[in-house]
């Protein structure tokens, strides 16, 4: 049988850099998916990290690229948002861009994007997610961060 090497991330923030994009757009919920991560990169070595709030989600795509772009670009950024689902497709089309846009940012620039954008059916399922019943998508999202600098710095 051949050697076979597995690589996972280390989980530790002790001396890297993060940003956070996060949408105002229903405050209510990415005020939880924000103190998520950053109560979990508290948890993980301390890191220093900026915060960059957007009006909405839409938004996130171009302060995620001009960061990642950036000559100072962080190690990780970690995108925060809420898309509430209503009668129209609008949801879906705009997930399903912002998506898009991020995951090209982060193969454009080799910089992690963690996905930490919410697209639930009602404002119910979103609190739950954002830290009441379902654990908290930011904080899921910050932990995803840490290790993909750590498994891209394995590399």
């Amino acid at each position: 049988m051949r050697l076979v090497r597995e690589h996972r991330g280390r989980v530790d923030g002790a001396g890297k850099r993060f940003a956070i994009v996060v949408s105002r757009w229903n405050e209510l919920v990415t005020k939880e998916l924000l103190e998520g991560a950053l109560d979990e990169l508290s948890r993980h070595g301390d890191p220093d990290v900026d915060v960059y709030h957007v009006p909405g989600t839409w938004e996130i795509p171009v302060v995620v690229a001009r960061l990642a772009h950036s000559n100072e670009a962080p190690g990780a950024i970690v995108a925060l948002g809420c898309i509430l689902q209503g009668q129209t497709p609008h949801a879906k089309f705009l997930g399903a861009d912002v998506g898009s846009a991020l995951m090209q940012i982060q193969l454009e620039t080799g910089v992690p994007v963690a996905w930490g954008v919410l697209t639930p059916d009602t404002q119910d399922q979103a609190l739950e997610r954002a830290g009441l019943k379902h654990g908290n998508k930011g904080r899921e999202a910050a932990l995803a961060a840490l290790e993909m600098i750590g498994l891209l710095e394995e590399i």
